[in-house]
């Protein structure tokens, strides 16, 4: 008889399930839809293990085998984790969409991954149906009817989907865990595909096991909630809040996505103790206004990946919140800087058994400050190891001398602590500087009028080669009394003339992937010097 482990995401599930079957481990909140009026859905260690192996039954009921592949492509809903431990039970692999993925990248993904099927939120069923007219292998789809958005499609006007509600209510024999070993994969997740096409990362079922130990990292104690609205789409969720809760038995809270306006509220409406921070979520909620019980919440500590250096205080005094900096990618690398151990600004040192370094372009060390790529590889000299699916020249080319190369660029200070500056090809330099983007960032955020800012560089109006101008892509308070003047004013204030925008772009949202991500490349496509959305300071 197979031995049960608990790096195994199914085996996992059952053995809580036997030894507290009626723990409330996993809650996907409401509040943050419809101020609280639809009930939260709540799942007990014994709900995961007879959903998820009734989404098993659903699998091999339509022919799936060991590690073939199917798509999902949903919000977080509690229907996600059970795909997975479905996947984990049948030895299948799943491959996480964000449900905003549309047309030809979705078509790419869906081929690349030889998807054979879909489970789905009736919000994505449109693009999956479209996708699947050129997609002979996609041969079924199990919709989740969830009415919360205008996409959404009524599964009785469609032909060849099922009712993933049904699938669950159905009761099935129990399904034997098929794993062979613990690299057997159980997930492909692909990477936003910023400069081509997506690649996919593949998971091990090993490595999400593995993603439990972040909650020793993060410090986590049995009385802490973790919560989240990052999509589980994206590494951070599953590894922040999803595998410790799982494991520690947490009582983990999840948003279908992440509303900067009601974070705080979630939080104390679920006695929410930490939290993800990701990308640009810290400065969109730096920049909210400023409320008298910003400090009065139950939140002890922010787990942040990218805190801006120039916010990283006021932060944590205005929310009254410790803040955990730590560094991570879904091919792999991983740093962290205690609470009050590592300088304001650094995302740390790796652990133990990883050897990170910051390396120039001929794989030398950097002195300190002088700014290289990130650099990761096992301590005991062996090579780093990525597998993209199907891409074997993209594996080889990011593991290159056995160093996992980032594509980011940073820095040690004397005693080792390492620093994040850009992501390569991204630094802005203006006028012979190098601009710090997260000082204009906390000046423009701490504008009444702003409430949300992301920094980025188009070329230069000089020409001058290297050379960028500086963009502020802003979303106003009010876009009818908005006064692009009093944003200048404000960052010629606070900030040294270098840094100051050459132009402030006004939009209605600031694009952004399913780790909340500013995309950069929508921005600058819809830029333009003479925009009527554009303005400068003399304009």
């Amino acid at each position: 008889m197979r031995e049960r482990n608990e790096m195994i995401l199914a085996d996992l599930v059952q053995i809580r399930a036997e030894q507290k079957p009626d723990h409330d481990v996993l809650t996907f909140e409401h509040l943050s839809l419809d101020g609280g009026a639809t009930p939260d859905e709540v799942r007990t260690y014994a709900e995961l293990a007879t959903n998820g192996n009734r989404l098993a039954a659903a699998l091999i009921e339509r022919g799936m085998q060991r590690g073939d592949r199917f798509a999902l492509m949903m919000r977080n809903h509690p229907e996600f984790v059970e795909a997975m431990i479905a996947a984990s039970i049948t030895g299948c692999v799943t491959v996480p969409i964000d449900p905003r993925t549309k047309g030809d990248k979705l078509a790419f993904m869906l081929r690349n991954a030889g998807c054979r099927g879909a489970v789905c939120g009736d919000y994505a069923l449109a693009e999956i149906l479209s996708a699947q007219k050129d997609n002979d292998d996609l041969g079924w789809i199990l919709a989740l009817e969830c009415g919360e958005d205008e996409r959404s499609i009524p599964l009785s006007s469609t032909s060849g989907v099922d009712s993933l509600a049904e699938a669950l209510a159905k009761p099935a024999s129990t399904v034997d865990v098929r794993l062979e070993d613990l690299n057997d994969p159980l997930q492909i997740i692909y990477t936003s595909g910023t400069t081509g096409d997506p690649k996919g990362v593949v998971f091990p079922n090993v490595r999400f096991g593995g993603f439990a130990s972040v909650g020793l990292i993060a410090g986590y104690q049995p009385e802490d909630r973790p919560y989240t609205g990052l999509s589980l789409t994206h590494g951070n969720a599953q590894a922040v809040t999803l595998a410790p809760s799982l494991a520690m038995s947490l009582r983990a809270v999840f948003s279908r996505k992440f509303t900067k306006s009601k974070l705080w509220d979630v939080c104390r409406e679920h006695g929410c103790t930490t939290f993800s921070l990701l990308g640009g979520m810290a400065t969109a909620i730096y920049s909210e206004p400023k409320k008298p019980n910003d400090g009065d919440n139950p939140v002890r500590r922010v787990m942040s990946a990218g805190m801006p250096a120039a916010i990283w205080e006021s932060f944590a005094e205005r929310f009254q919140v410790e803040i955990l900096e730590w560094y991570g990618a879904v091919e792999g690398g991983l740093a962290f800087n205690p609470v009050g151990q590592g300088p304001m600004g650094s995302f740390g040192k790796p652990p133990p058994g990883l050897d990170m370094r910051v390396l120039d372009d001929n794989d030398v060390e950097c002195a300190p400050h002088v700014q290289g790529e990130i650099c990761s590889r096992p301590m005991d000299g062996s090579g780093a190891d990525v597998e993209y699916h199907e891409n074997p020249d993209a594996s080889a080319k990011k593991t290159r001398g056995g160093w996992l190369r980032s594509g980011d660029i940073g820095h040690t200070d004397e005693d080792g602590w390492l620093y994040f500056d850009y992501r390569k090809g991204g630094g802005i330099r203006h006028n012979g500087d190098f601009v710090n983007i997260s000082f204009v960032e906390k000046a423009i955020a701490e504008a009444p009028s702003v409430t949300d800012v992301f920094i980025y560089g188009v070329e230069a109006a000089s020409g001058a080669p290297g050379e960028k101008d500086v963009v502020a892509a802003i979303v106003p308070t009010d876009s009818a009394s908005f006064s692009p003047d009093v944003v200048f004013e404000a960052c010629r204030a606070a900030l040294e003339s270098n840094f100051v925008p050459s132009y402030l772009q006004v939009v209605d949202e600031i694009p952004k992937t399913a780790s909340e991500k500013p995309q950069e490349r929508f921005l600058l496509a819809d830029f333009s010097t003479d925009a009527a959305n554009v303005f400068t300071e003399n304009r």
